[in-house]
Formats: structure tokens, C-alpha cells, sequence
């Protein structure tokens, strides 16, 4: 008797496991989009930490497109929600405004301010995205 609960409870643990997994599937390979945005910015942020501005000078119309793609993709039914239309529209805004400063050759301040920004932004997407406010 003390087995086969023991099995239950075990099967009835891998099945938790299993549907937590699932649900963890990452959000990015949920919404292919979001991960090739998520690249640039990532590969243009945080160097930008260390006062590096190179990656996102080269890169800045690169973000305008990947946003552009983001805001115009199929966005998966489990985050197509007016909150994160709204962000995914500010994160189209934010880029392109970013772009314009980089090619205006704003200052490095105004332009790591701008990046910083629009970072918070795609972390506000990715917090709606897992249930998570940000």
C-alpha cells in the first residue's frame, strides 16, 4: 500500500514537474521575435555598461528593425494583452528615437540614457510576459 502511493506521489511529482517545465518553456521560444530583439539589445546594452557604445552605434537601425518585426509579428495568444501591445509599440518608439540620436551623433550620455531606457522597457515585456511586474 505504502508503494503504491509512493509511486502516485512520484508520478504525481514528474506530472508537476513536467507542466511547470512546459510552462517555463522560455518566453523567447515562445515568441521567436522577442529573442532576436532581445539578441541586439543584449549584445548592445551590456556593453554599454562598461561605456562601450560601439555595438549600439553600429547596431541602432538593426533594433529599429528587430522592433519593428517584434510590434508586427504574430505575438503569442498568451501575451497578446494591451499591456504588452502598449510596450511593444514604446519599445518600437524607443528605438527608432534611439536610432535618430545615435545618427545625430547625440552625446554618449544622452545615448546610453536612451539604450538604459529602452532596456527597462524590454524588461517590462519580458516581466508581463511571465506573469511578473516590473
Amino acid at each position: 500500500m505504502f508503494s503504491k502511493q509512493l509511486f502516485t506521489f512520484s508520478i504525481l511529482l514528474v506530472l508537476v514537474f513536467s507542466a511547470q517545465r512546459g510552462q517555463a518553456q522560455s518566453i523567447f521560444d515562445q515568441w521567436a521575435e522577442l529573442k532576436t530583439f532581445h539578441g541586439v539589445m543584449s549584445e548592445t546594452f551590456h556593453p554599454s555598461e562598461d561605456g562601450n557604445l560601439e555595438p549600439i552605434k553600429s547596431r541602432s537601425g538593426e533594433m529599429v528593425q528587430k522592433a519593428s518585426a517584434l510590434t508586427s509579428s504574430a505575438i503569442p495568444a498568451a501575451f497578446n494583452t494591451p499591456a504588452i501591445l502598449k510596450a511593444a509599440k514604446q519599445l518600437k518608439k524607443g528605438s527608432k528615437a534611439l536610432d535618430k540620436m545615435v545618427k545625430a551623433k547625440a552625446s554618449d550620455a544622452q545615448i546610453t540614457q536612451s539604450l538604459s531606457a529602452l532596456h527597462d522597457v524590454f524588461h517590462e515585456i519580458v516581466g508581463l510576459c511571465s506573469g511578473e511586474h516590473h
